[in-house]
C-alpha cells in the first residue's frame, strides 16, 4: 500500500498538524493583542495565557484560559474519535494520542516549540481512559485549589492518572502501558523548568 494512502499514516499526520495548532497563542493574539511567547513563561499554554492577558485585560484572561484548555483538549480528542469512528486497532488509537501530544509540545507552526502537553493530554486520556482521567482530574481540581500553584496542580493530576489507570485493570486496551508512560514521560519533561523553579521555591502561584 502506498506510504500517503496507509490510513495510519494519514492519522498519524492529521494528529501532528491538528495537534500543533497553537490556540493559546492564536487567541492572545487575536482577542488581547499580546505574544504569549514573549511574556510570562513564553509557554503557549491556559496558564501562561491566563498571566500574560490579565496584566491588561483581567476579565478577558480567564475566559481565554478556559477558551484555551478546552481547545488544546478538543485537539487532542478529535483526531482519536474520528479514527474511532473509521474502525482503528487500538494500538493505532494510542499512537494517535501520542503524536497530538507530541505535536502540541513541539508544533511544526512554531518552530518545533510549543506548550507542555497538559490539556491536550487531558484530551486524547479522556477518550481512551476516562475513568482513570476524571480521577486525575479531580486531584487536579484539590490540588489547585489548595496549592494554586497550576504546575504542580497538573502533573499531580498527572500522577492520579496514571496510579488510577493502573489500578483499573491498566484500562488501555492493549498489552502495554508504554503509550500512556510516554505522554506522562513527555508532559513531565516539559515541565522541567517549573519542577526547578518548585524546588527552588520561585513557582509562582495563580491568583
Amino acid at each position: 500500500m502506498d506510504f500517503f494512502t496507509n490510513p495510519n499514516i494519514i492519522f498519524y499526520i492529521l494528529a501532528y498538524l491538528i495537534g500543533s495548532i497553537p490556540f493559546g497563542l492564536l487567541l492572545a493574539k487575536k482577542f488581547a493583542g499580546v505574544n504569549v511567547q514573549e511574556s510570562g513563561s513564553k509557554s503557549i499554554g491556559a496558564t501562561n495565557v491566563l498571566r500574560v492577558v490579565k496584566q491588561t485585560n483581567p476579565a478577558l484572561a480567564k475566559k481565554l484560559g478556559i477558551a484555551t484548555v478546552l481547545l488544546d483538549a478538543i485537539k487532542g480528542a478529535i483526531v482519536i474519535l474520528i479514527a474511532m469512528a473509521y474502525g482503528m486497532s487500538m494500538e493505532t488509537l494510542w499512537a494517535i494520542a501520542v503524536i497530538s501530544v507530541l505535536g502540541h509540545c513541539y508544533s511544526i507552526y512554531l518552530g518545533f516549540e510549543g506548550g507542555k502537553g497538559v490539556a491536550t493530554g487531558l484530551g486524547v486520556f479522556l477518550v481512551l481512559i476516562p475513568i482513570p482521567t476524571i480521577i486525575g482530574a479531580l486531584v487536579w481540581g484539590f490540588c489547585a485549589k489548595v496549592l494554586k500553584i497550576s504546575s504542580i496542580s497538573s502533573l499531580l493530576g498527572l500522577i492520579g492518572v496514571v496510579i488510577s489507570a493502573i489500578i483499573f485493570d491498566n484500562g488501555l486496551d492493549i498489552d502495554s502501558n508504554a503509550p500512556m508512560y510516554f505522554i506522562t514521560f513527555i508532559i513531565f519533561y516539559k515541565h522541567i523548568p517549573n519542577i526547578v523553579r518548585l524546588v527552588k521555591g520561585e513557582e509562582g502561584k495563580v491568583a
